[in-house]
Order: structure tokens, then C-alpha cells, then sequence
């Protein structure tokens, strides 16, 4: 503690340096004292317990609270990764939270999306894609088109509802919910065969790998965050907050030829066609009869702008 005091001390001490008065520390100097520190680096507390899913989970056991606590911290001081989620979400997760009312999954797993992929269509190294982060094979397994000229992984509504069916079918093998969200990362046959191996019952009773043994505490961690942030220091305003799209669905029943002309008829760019549809793959997009699909498209320019020309 003396060292922090120390460092915090010497960056007061270079910031209050006028340039003509280089040696000299201003008389407006913040006193560092303790509650002045904790006022600005809040150290996340452990709760005794919390309910997660319809489940009541203890932070009694030693281990437990120290992995908790790790999650924690690193989301309290890994600034700009959890604020940006945080704005991320706002925009996304009363969405995905309304298809998961939908399809019968308890809210609080909604949260394996934000620690999976950060709210993005990111690509993982080994080639997961989209919010879920679905695999190729499981993504077609679970429904989604992967093909030359899309790729459903990207498409969050129907990703969402992909992801809905695989912690279902989970959930119906273990009967646990947290074993689900574990199952997602490790796969239910991991986890089934961890169970049986080591002879336990829940998720917090299994030795595992370092990644599926923080899967769960990293989306305990979050929710903890995001449902209290000022408990966690973070302070985020609604204007700070990325707004929901303002779009409107349009009905694809016939094959598109050239989908950067498409765009300019819609009055707007491809650009903004792949950001809400970042699905959509080439410069064409081809339906066979009896097809239809749904591009989404701004209700008006003003939150995207109107293209040039």
C-alpha cells in the first residue's frame, strides 16, 4: 500500500508542475488520502452470494471468493475494454434480452455474449464468428447459413436464437443452467464426461481447463458489473451509451443483382448496408424460388447519413 501511495504521490507531483516553476508543487495539490484514493480506484467487493439464473451460488469457500474476486478486478481495471462494452450494450442487449424472453432462457445468460465477443462481430483465431462465436459446423448444426454469399453467424437475431437452442439443449442434460453456460465454452460432451470422471455434480466442484474454469466467473463478473456499475466504479451517462439502430425490415424475395446499386436506390451506401447486415457477403446476392430473406435498412438518414451524389 506504501508503494501505491508513493507512485500516486510522484504523478500528483509531475502534474502540478507549472512550466516556470518546474521544482515547485502548487499549493492545490489533492490530498492523498485514503478516501480520496478509493474515491477514484474502486476495489470491487466480493458479494457473500448472488442468484444467477434461478441459482443461489455461495462465495463462502476460499476458492470460489478468489475467483471471483480475479474476474472482478479485471473488469474494474481493465478500463476501456469493460467501458466499451458497457456502451456496446445498450444498443444490443435489450435486444438479444427480448429473444431470450422469447425462446424461455433465464436473462442472465445473455451475458455470455458480452464475454465471448465483447458485443462484436469479432473472428476468433480458430475461425468462431459473430456475438456467439459459433463454430462453422455448430453454427449449421444449430441452423445458420454459412455459405458463399452469407454467413448467419453475423446475424445477431438469428445467431441469438441458435445460441437459445444449444443452452437449451444443454440445460435439458444437465438441468442446470450454470452447467449450460460452462457447456457452452468446454461443449456438453467436456463437461458431461468432467462430471462423471471426477464424480461431482456441480461446475464448482470440477477441476478444469484455465479457460472453462473462469468461463462462468468471467459472466458472474459481468453481470455484477453491468447491473451495478457505480458499485464498481463506472459512471456511464445515457449520451455516453451507443443508441439502438433505428431500422426498418425489407422483404428480399428476388435475386439482387448488384448490391452496391441496390444500396444507392435504398438511399444509402453499401457501407451502411453491412453494418446492419454484416451477414450479407459479395457484391450480389442470389434467391432461389421460394426463397425470402430480410435486410435491415435505416428507417430515415439521420442517424447514418444520406450517401453523397
Amino acid at each position: 500500500m506504501y508503494k501505491v501511495f508513493a507512485f500516486l504521490a510522484f504523478l500528483v507531483l509531475l502534474s502540478s508542475c507549472g512550466e516556470s516553476e518546474a521544482n515547485t508543487v502548487s499549493k492545490n495539490v489533492i490530498s492523498l488520502t485514503k478516501e480520496n484514493i478509493e474515491n477514484h480506484f474502486v476495489l470491487p467487493k466480493v458479494p457473500k452470494e448472488m442468484l444467477f439464473a434461478g441459482e443461489l451460488i455461495s462465495f463462502k469457500d476460499v476458492d470460489l471468493k478468489e475467483r471471483m474476486d480475479n474476474e472482478l478486478v479485471i473488469n474494474n481495471f481493465w478500463h476501456s475494454n469493460t467501458i466499451l462494452m458497457m456502451k456496446r450494450s445498450n444498443r444490443w442487449l435489450p435486444l438479444i434480452k427480448e429473444i431470450f424472453k422469447d425462446e424461455k432462457v433465464p436473462e442472465d445468460l445473455v451475458y455470455i455474449a458480452v464475454i465471448e465477443s465483447g458485443l462484436e462481430n469479432v473472428t476468433s483465431p480458430r475461425g468462431a464468428k459473430g456475438f456467439w462465436q459459433f463454430m462453422e459446423a455448430t453454427g449449421k448444426e444449430y441452423g445458420l447459413i454459412v455459405n458463399h454469399q452469407m454467413d448467419e453467424r453475423y446475424h445477431v437475431e438469428k445467431s441469438t436464437r441458435a445460441a437459445c437452442k444449444y443452452l437449451k439443449n444443454a440445460y435439458s442434460k444437465f438441468d442446470s443452467w450454470v452447467l449450460a453456460a460452462a457447456a457452452y465454452n468446454r461443449g456438453v460432451y467436456g463437461i458431461a464426461d468432467n462430471l462423471k470422471r471426477q464424480q461431482v455434480k456441480s461446475y464448482f466442484d470440477l477441476s478444469l481447463n484455465p479457460e472453462t474454469a473462469r468461463y462462468v466467473f468471467r459472466i458472474l463478473a459481468v453481470k455484477l458489473v453491468f447491473e451495478n456499475p457505480a458499485n464498481y466504479g463506472f459512471y456511464l451517462d445515457n449520451e455516453s451509451m451507443y443508441p439502438e439502430y433505428l431500422t426498418k425490415e425489407v422483404i428480399i424475395d428476388s435475386s439482387i443483382p448488384n448490391l452496391y446499386e441496390w444500396s444507392k436506390e435504398k438511399g444509402i451506401s453499401i457501407k451502411i448496408l453491412r453494418r446492419l447486415n454484416p451477414w450479407i457477403k459479395g457484391k450480389d446476392f442470389q434467391v432461389k424460388k421460394g426463397e425470402m430473406f430480410s435486410f435491415k435498412i435505416p428507417i430515415d438518414n439521420e442517424q447514418f447519413g444520406l450517401i453523397e451524389g
